[in-house]
């Protein structure tokens, strides 16, 4: 069986935020779960928030032509960040939205390797023949309950974005997922995805280290702690499978000061 490769992708940037809702339950949640930290909720902070929920983002991003008509097998959302309102199952919400027999779960509480992780799930469920369509979303939003919990400068802005990708078995010319890992600094991780002809290397915000000099390096602005790659992939693939043999992703999680990488390749027609 042939690997995952790009059939479709949408992104979503600053969404139309809405009213506050249910804060008052929400904070009797977050004090309990602040308290032994010697923390407690910021109530303004929590209320002037954009309150773009996970499932907004969600119904955005299938509202997307090529990600509404997927009919995936595995459903995956991944997130850095939790969900405005607690104990909301958002994966189960996806699915329903596209057909209705995935299965489906999400992957929190591992930062910005929460999306790497999501990619070699689907491809390891793709290659045991028990998915042959996938999609994957990546959700951030911004209204917590305390101040960002990232060593952020103060002039960081991070906004509500998500991203999804559609993966299915190659149909000829396309963008191929070949295989994710992690290392210690983003160097490490690079080390054996650079040096071949026709290799792009997109680096997200987070990568502040010397990395392999390399040609083409396409440099992601500042503005998520983990959607970012996935906004340009889904933003740039089909340009990206025309010009470049190799696609290699690349950030650093600001908090364990591990690095990521998932490599793509393009397929052939």
């Amino acid at each position: 069986m042939s690997g995952l490769a790009v059939r479709a992708a949408a992104s979503v940037r600053s969404p139309q935020g809405r009213a506050p809702e249910g804060i008052p339950a929400a904070l009797d949640y977050f004090r309990d779960l602040l308290t032994p930290f010697g923390e407690k909720p910021d109530e303004e902070l929590l209320s002037r928030g954009p309150h773009v929920h996970h499932r907004d983002l969600v119904d955005l991003l299938v509202a997307d032509e090529g990600v509404g008509r997927s009919r995936p097998e595995l459903a995956i959302v991944a997130h850095a960040l939790p969900d405005v309102v607690p104990f909301t199952a958002v994966a189960p919400h996806l699915t329903e939205q596209l057909g209705g027999r995935a299965v489906n779960f999400a992957i929190g509480q591992q930062g910005l390797a929460a999306p790497f992780t999501a990619l070699r799930i689907a491809s390891a469920y793709h290659r045991s023949g028990r998915a042959a369509e996938v999609v994957i979303a990546v959700l951030e939003q911004t209204t917590l309950p305390t101040p960002f919990p990232l060593p952020l400068p103060r002039e960081t802005s991070v906004t509500d974005s998500a991203a999804a990708l559609v993966l299915g078995a190659s149909r000829g010319e396309g963008l191929g997922f070949v295989r994710a890992h992690a290392a210690g600094s983003a160097a490490a991780a690079l080390g054996p995805e650079l040096g071949e002809d026709g290799t792009l290397l997109v680096l997200g915000p987070w990568v502040t280290q010397d990395v392999p000099d390399h040609g083409a390096v396409h440099r992601v602005a500042p503005g998520s702690y983990c959607t970012s790659l996935w906004l340009e992939l889904a933003d740039h693939w089909q340009e990206w499978q025309r010009d470049f043999r190799r696609v290699v992703l690349c950030d650093t999680d600001p908090r364990s000061g591990r690095s990521h990488v998932a490599l793509f390749a393009a397929t052939g027609g």
